[in-house]
């Protein structure tokens, strides 16, 4: 059965001490150039999104350790600090960025006490994109889609589409649920948008069992080493929810 890991990243840069909350959100630069080795060192070979649906699709060969590289919200330390170690490395990624705060910061995390990291803008996002990486939507402003009216749903999907697209010159097939919060009225907006793949926080391998709009991924947190994010790959996984699938 094909199957793909999809590793969630949030910041990464000079964060050498261990943060007191929220570990998920930043990974040390040093440890995130360990962990892009570890990757080439046991076999995993790192695709990009639209060449892991070929896969999931059935239309192509996925390899035998196929990962893929997801970042969220497009901070400005993707371009600073990721790329350059991706781009050594050879390896493609998808960033998913907040449309309705392009150049602006991630006030969304003020009231959970973290400090606001700036965000990429339009001609950021353009260079990024002239590297080969694949620019997603992440929303218009980041909201926990589950708990708002189906309408603001829709907008979020749609209207950050048509800004990521307008500003990219390019089509967005990919979305990412901010905080992974989705329910089917989520995944049937997105569906509705024209979104191919939806990514969620469900932690576990994708397969073709899965809803393309429904995509589960790993999360790489401040504490892991190169080891930890291989133990995330090799570890026997089992979703930590059940997923929510179109009927």
């Amino acid at each position: 059965m094909s199957r793909v890991h999809i590793l969630m990243y949030h910041q990464v840069g000079d964060f050498p001490t261990r943060m007191p909350s929220h570990r998920g959100q930043y990974c040390h630069r040093p440890r995130f150039a360990a962990q892009m080795s570890m990757l080439r060192r046991f076999g995993y070979s790192v695709v990009s999104m639209d060449d892991a649906v070929a896969g999931l699709r059935g239309e192509a060969t996925l390899p035998a350790r196929a990962v893929v590289l997801t970042f969220d919200d497009g901070y400005v330390d993707f371009l600073e600090c990721a790329a350059p170690v991706l781009k050594d490395f050879g390896y493609p990624a998808t960033v998913y960025a907040v449309a309705g705060l392009l150049g602006q910061a991630s006030s969304w995390v003020e009231p959970e006490g973290l400090r606001p990291a700036a965000l990429m803008n339009a001609a950021q996002l353009r260079e990024v994109q002239s590297m080969g990486f694949t620019i997603g939507s992440h929303s218009v402003s980041h909201p926990r889609l589950a708990q708002v009216d189906t309408q603001r749903i829709a907008e979020e999907m749609t209207i950050s589409k048509r800004m990521l697209e307008d500003a990219l010159g390019k089509r967005v097939d990919h979305f990412c649920y901010p905080y992974g919060s989705h329910d089917i009225r989520a995944v049937h907006a997105a569906a509705e948008a024209g979104y191919v793949t939806g990514t969620t926080c469900v932690r576990a391998v994708a397969t073709r069992a899965d809803d393309l709009l429904t995509l589960p991924r790993k999360p790489v947190s401040q504490g892991n080493t190169a080891l930890g994010v291989l133990w995330k790959l090799v570890a026997r996984n089992t979703p930590r929810h059940p997923p929510i699938r179109r009927g």
